[in-house]
């Protein structure tokens, strides 16, 4: 039998939402039938899974502890093979760390990590940061078994930068929202093909195809597509090319890089939306075997909630090391950074 007492940290949760995330390798139909059979209770009464979690609410679980440690996939063999293998991947997780409080965590991510995994065989930032906060290092006291950190906006895989994720449920619901009515301000730095004179404000229409993890952009409305806002302006320039600043205005599937091909300025080293041949040049001279690509800075609006503490402070994430050492040879026409 497990005694769970709901914190403020997940509050205003449904029931059953909060039952998935506590016991990640049972499925739903399961945990229905489970509340159906009163073998898990909420304050001593039977319940649909519906109900929205209060503060000192208490769940009651009516598992073995055999039977719990399998749902919730913390079984001795399953920690010790964790152990032996993660202490790497924890150590690299907390060196991308830019800030951390209790809400919470910032991080610097590199090309090749990916946000959230796309197969269940993927190690993404989510898990890593779990992996983090289960490792000790974390001195919060958080309950990751009852809400699963994560995090709250994506970066492409071989997309760099500021990677922003909830460790608590306010958190996750404060900053989604934020996201979602565009009050975070994310800047980019992208290094694209030709020059680029002025600034623009662009605005277009975009449609994902799943079939081919690619999007379509069209200058005019079309049924399935969706309204996509950038805006750049020059920084300075390399060769036949501009390291642009990136005001992401929406926040949809490869935005930057297909809006700013569309514009006929291709992302330097993008293998999809970019230039074969401009990109074997720029590997071959610059060593750039990625897209020049990196979320450097976000600003917070002002915060009266939950997450106060983060009220109008920006954070930066350092350029890695691959595109600094061209990022140095830009011949700069202003300095904005």
């Amino acid at each position: 039998m497990k005694k769970i007492i709901i914190d403020e940290t997940n509050q205003n949760q449904r029931l059953d939402k909060f039952l998935k995330r506590y016991l990640p390798n049972a499925g739903a139909g399961f945990l229905y039938r489970m509340l159906r059979e009163k073998k898990i209770k909420l304050n001593g009464a039977k319940s649909e899974g519906k109900e929205i979690l209060k503060t000192d609410d208490e769940i009651v679980i009516y598992f073995s502890d055999e039977t719990l440690e399998k749902f919730m996939g913390t079984s001795k063999d399953d920690k010790n093979t964790a152990e032996s293998s993660d202490l790497k991947a924890v150590r690299d997780f907390k060196n991308c760390i830019i800030y951390e409080d209790r809400d919470v965590c910032i991080i610097n991510k590199p090309a090749g990590m990916l946000s959230q995994k796309s197969r269940p065989e993927d190690i993404s930032a989510c898990e890593l940061l779990n992996m983090y906060l289960a490792s000790g290092k974390n001195q919060d006291g958080l309950n990751i078994n009852q809400f699963k950190p994560s995090a709250v906006n994506r970066l492409d895989r071989n997309t760099s930068g500021i990677l922003v994720c909830a460790k608590t449920l306010p958190a996750a619901q404060e900053l989604s929202e934020m996201f979602r009515d565009r009050t975070l301000k994310k800047e980019y730095l992208a290094l694209v093909l030709g020059k680029v004179e002025r600034k623009y404000d662009i605005k277009s229409y975009l449609k994902k195809d799943d079939k081919c993890n690619k999007v379509d952009v069209i200058e005019k409305f079309k049924e399935g597509y969706d309204k996509i806002e950038t805006s750049y302006e020059p920084l300075g320039y390399l060769d036949n090319a501009t390291l642009l600043n990136v005001d992401l205005l929406t926040g949809k599937t490869h935005q930057i890089r297909a809006h700013l091909s569309y514009m006929g300025n291709p992302i330097a080293g993008d293998s999809k939306y970019g230039n074969k041949k401009a990109n074997g040049e720029f590997k071959r001279r610059y060593g750039l075997g990625r897209q020049f690509l990196h979320a450097y800075k976000l600003t917070f609006p002002d915060i009266k909630g939950h997450l106060k503490i983060l009220s109008k402070k920006s954070f930066r994430a350092e350029l890695p090391k691959e595109l600094k050492v061209i990022e140095r040879k830009v011949n700069y026409v202003r300095q904005r950074l």
